[in-house]
């Protein structure tokens, strides 16, 4: 192609907080609709807001995370449009002077590290949420969501794929999660995505003229519907025609985005100071005891994780996806001399179970101690490995021990040379033809004599004595 693609994304991330940001209303998802909502809430007349400290802190700490300049002093604007879950007739957000600006998060791409710039962080309130209803021909709104706080993260248009783009959201939502400020779940709609993007030709400063991509819930979402757009202006710029500037929203059941309005610029919102509440102030001794009180984050946990356990870089990657996953691990890694045992374990037999049940780590039925029993097990000899495979999928269903499990199914390994030596003596005996073919060079017939010693051990005869035993006595043969 000779174009390039050029996306900047808006992340809106509900905080989770317990109260909204303007009232003391539950900000708790999933309660009966319209059962949360106050005048305030409502926008009914007399109102006044007020600001709460939670919304702001976790605000802050995002801030932080995120490298950001954060401004001793900012303020809240009334951004004006028309919309039935909006009852207020506006949204209270941050215009002209937002709490942080020109902050930055670091991507792993194809081409190595990317660092992505954050143009600002602001405060805002949540609109309602429109539900229709296509068989009845009927629309609801729900206005418990009105005022739950959010913080927007305005990203540079600096992200060149669709891959990158699921990349820096995933980076985006793995630091929230880590601050604990935000769960990021974008199928119930605390974490969603808007896209900007346009198409240039490759060489050209310049940017093209934009489309916003509204409606996507959903990682996948994110990168089909970048596609799918990508191409689409790709075939409208090839056959001479102009993009046109609008909203578009992504349709998962066609495939493909459709126009929903022309795009807004800002003027459309007649930004004014919102005259009911206060400028933000933000001292330095409360800024310097949120920077104290930040946990450690992904990329600095990844680091750690590298050069404390000797975990190779992909390794640390998949662990610190999730802050519970790396707590996990490190709660298996203290417990034991093999580190790299731990992650194998982690990310091979674990997280498939995880995946099979579409589970996450925080609905594991294995707990740490109980795989590090599993193995202690096998490092100590009492089980194979092959056998351990066995036990966890059997602990993760059943919710059993590992040595109950071994105990009760007889499973503890074989590794009495003797009773070994008289089991392969007796395959050897039994396959006269398949010695003889071996001794004549058919080697790979050694696989065979180690699978019929297994079977009659049941597979709990310890492998390496297995393999050091039937050499000897083939070569005595």
């Amino acid at each position: 192609m000779d174009y390039e693609a050029v996306i900047g994304l808006e992340v809106h991330a509900q905080l989770k907080t317990a109260s909204k940001i303007f009232c003391g209303c539950s900000a708790t998802y999933g309660a009966e609709p319209n059962t949360r909502a106050c005048p305030i809430c409502l926008g009914l007349p007399g109102i006044l807001p007020a600001l709460n400290k939670k919304p702001v802190e976790y605000a802050l700490m995002m801030a932080l995370a995120t490298h950001c300049h954060i401004s001793p002093e900012s303020g809240f604007a009334r951004k004006n449009y028309f919309y039935p879950d909006l009852p207020k007739g506006y949204q209270i957000s941050q215009y002209e002077s937002p709490l942080a600006e020109h902050g930055w998060i670091e991507i792993e791409t194809d081409q190595g590290t990317k660092r992505i710039g954050l143009t600002r962080i602001h405060l805002e309130e949540d609109a309602g949420k429109s539900i229709h209803n296509d068989a009845e021909g009927l629309s609801y709104i729900d206005f418990n969501r009105c005022g739950v706080p959010l913080i927007e993260v305005v990203g540079e248009p600096a992200i060149s794929s669709s891959e990158e783009a699921v990349t820096y959201l995933k980076k985006l939502r793995s630091i929230l999660r880590y601050l604990g400020i935000s769960d990021g779940n974008m199928e119930e709609g605390s974490f969603r995505c808007d896209a900007n993007l346009s198409l240039r030709r490759k060489g050209v400063r310049g940017l093209g003229t934009r489309t916003e991509l509204k409606n996507m819930n959903s990682f996948s979402h994110v990168h089909k519907a970048l596609d799918y757009e990508i191409k689409r202006q790709w075939g409208i710029l090839e056959c001479g025609g102009e993009v046109i500037q609008e909203t578009r929203l992504w349709n998962e059941n066609e495939g493909k985005t459709l126009p929903m309005r022309s795009k807004e610029e800002s003027h459309d919102y007649r930004y004014f100071p919102e005259p009911d509440l206060l400028p933000l102030v933000v001292d330095q001794r409360w800024l310097d005891e949120i920077r104290v009180s930040l946990p450690e984050l992904p990329d600095a946990k990844m680091k750690r994780f590298i050069d404390q356990y000797g975990l190779p870089r992909y390794d640390s990657e998949v662990l610190t996806s999730s802050r519970e996953l790396a707590d996990y691990f490190e709660l298996c890694a203290r417990e034991t001399s093999d580190a790299k045992m731990v992650s194998n374990w982690i990310m091979g037999e674990l997280l498939r179970e995880l995946k099979g049940d579409d589970s996450t780590i925080e609905d594991c039925p294995v707990t740490a101690s109980a795989l590090v029993e599993l193995l202690k097990m096998i490092k100590d000899g009492i089980i194979s490995w092959r056998i351990g495979k066995d036990v966890f999928k059997e602990m993760y269903r059943e919710g059993e021990s590992a040595r109950r499990i071994v105990k009760d199914r007889g499973l503890i390994q074989i590794s009495d040379e003797r009773e070994i030596a008289l089991i392969v003596k007796q395959v050897l005996r039994e396959n006269p033809d398949q010695v003889d073919e071996y001794r004549k060079g058919k080697g790979q017939l050694f696989g065979f004599f180690v699978g019929q010693v297994m079977e009659k051990t049941g597979r709990t005869a310890n492998p390496r004595l297995v393999n050091e035993i039937l050499t000897r006595a083939l070569e005595e043969q």
